[in-house]
Order: C-alpha cells, then sequence, then structure tokens
C-alpha cells in the first residue's frame, strides 16, 4: 500500500496535465486512441479471483506511462510500457502469500499523422524484471500492430502483438505469445465513455488461451488544472488455463500531461 501511494503522491506532483486549448471530449477521445500524441500516466489497478484449489486473489497495479515523439512532419513514435506490480493470495494450500514485480512489455509504435483510420506499428520487447513467481525468466521480442478508425463519438480497432523468446533461462519455458486485443469505445459530449475490450492472448507453447473481456466506463474529471481520467470496468474469463481467475474487476486513473 505505501507503494501506491507513492506513485500516487508523484503523479499528483505533476504539472499541469492538458493543453488548454483543447477540451475534454476531445481530449477523452485522445486517450481512447493508443496511438494518440497525447502524453499520459495511467495507474490500472486489477483485482482478479479465485485463482487454484484455494480460489486465490491477485492484485495487479499496472503503472503505464505513455510518451509521444513527434519525429517530423509525417510521423510520431509512440512508447508504451507497462510496469507490473502484484500482490497475491494463497492459490494452494501451504502455497502462501506473494508480493513483488512482474515482467515489464515496452512498445515501440510507428505511427503516421494521417486522417480516418489509423494505423501503428513497431518492435514489443519483453523484459524479465519479475521477481520469484511472477517472471518468465525470458527476455522476449516480436512485432506489434494497431489499426483503428475514430467517427464521431466512437473509436474502435484491433492491437495485435507476437512474442517470442530470445534469451534468459534455459530452463525456463520458451515464449511464444499472441496477443490479439480488439476494442470500442463510445464517448459522450459529457467525456462519459463506455468501453469494451478483449485482452486475449494465445500461448502456443501450452496450446491455451486466456480471453478476458472487459466491459466499463470512463469520465474526465478537472481538479484546478489537472485533467485525470477515472475508470470502473468489470472483467470475465470467457477461456482460461487451469486454475487461472473467473472474474476480475478494474480501476483505472489516468493522469494527462502536457508535452
Amino acid at each position: 500500500m505505501k507503494f501506491i501511494a507513492l506513485l500516487g503522491a508523484l503523479a499528483m506532483a505533476a504539472p499541469s496535465l492538458a493543453l488548454a486549448q483543447e477540451s475534454d471530449v476531445e481530449l477523452a477521445k485522445k486517450l481512447a486512441n493508443p496511438v494518440s500524441d497525447l502524453v499520459s500516466l495511467p495507474f490500472q489497478f486489477n483485482y482478479d479471483c479465485c485463482y487454484g484449489p484455494s480460489d486465490g486473489e491477485r492484485v495487479t497495479l499496472n503503472v503505464q506511462p505513455v510518451v509521444p515523439l513527434h519525429l517530423n512532419d509525417d510521423w510520431n513514435l509512440i512508447i508504451r510500457t507497462i510496469v507490473p506490480f502484484i500482490s497475491q493470495g494463497e492459490t494452494a494450500p501451504g502455497g502462501g502469500n506473494q508480493l513483488g514485480f512482474g515482467d515489464t512489455t515496452q512498445t515501440f509504435f510507428f505511427s503516421p499523422k494521417t486522417q480516418g483510420v489509423t494505423v501503428g506499428f513497431g518492435p514489443a520487447f519483453y523484459y524479465p524484471t519479475g521477481t520469484d513467481g511472477f517472471s518468465s525468466d525470458k527476455w522476449a521480442a516480436g512485432p506489434s500492430a494497431l489499426v483503428l478508425k475514430q467517427e464521431g463519438h466512437m473509436t474502435y480497432g484491433i492491437l495485435a502483438t507476437q512474442l517470442w523468446s530470445f534469451a534468459g533461462n534455459e530452463r525456463a519455458d520458451e515464449v511464444n505469445l499472441t496477443m490479439l486485443q480488439p476494442f470500442f469505445n463510445y464517448t459522450f459530449p459529457s467525456t462519459t465513455g463506455v468501453v469494451v475490450n478483449l485482452e486475449s492472448s494465445y500461448d502456443w507453447e501450452h496450446e491455451q488461451w486466456t480471453i478476458p473481456l472487459n466491459v466499463g466506463v470512463t469520465h474526465m474529471y478537472k481538479l484546478g488544472d489537472q485533467r485525470i481520467q477515472a475508470g470502473i470496468f468489470g472483467r470475465y474469463y470467457l477461456d482460461k488455463p487451469d486454475g487461472g481467475a473467473d472474474w476480475g474487476l478494474r480501476f483505472l486513473v489516468t493522469f494527462l500531461i502536457p508535452s
């Protein structure tokens, strides 16, 4: 809890977090676009239940900074990073509780500045930064691509990533993971958004799908000059490995940062 409180304090200490010339609804629509030219700092709190024979619980805080770099008049480079901090209860009798970091994922999206359909593509990297019990002990990399369209109040598209391990602990399982994440967002003029997405992944080594369906709402808030988007989601696993979670909740707080 001290770690979470510290992260929140650091984020609140950030300077004014939105461009004055943009309306809140425009900012909310940009947040619905994974490759928009908007610097943001999302804190994603995930609660999942029920793992293993003991129906263990897991709480994961994903710190997910998004940093766009303007390469030239035609191209942006969007750097998206996910750093997980995990607290897990006992999943099997005698297993005990666990606390630590998970592996880090970082994606570099090259995105042309175009109207209509938006695309992004580039390399994704998987770093074995996790502590014991939460790490694959493998370095991995592969391609990632995104296609989306924004029209009116709607944003919809799909993000796809493939990771293959290339180094790490030789005794650990190889990483061969495909991630397919279709998403839909409807943003009302009030900045409230309705969000539906699948964060599906297929583990080729174990021939197993994991398919959580997330449904939730978000809203943009203003605290002084600070813009914050908050959201709450419910999650149900349409498919999962044996002993995997059945359902979950997500709470999202995103701080907008001036570029």
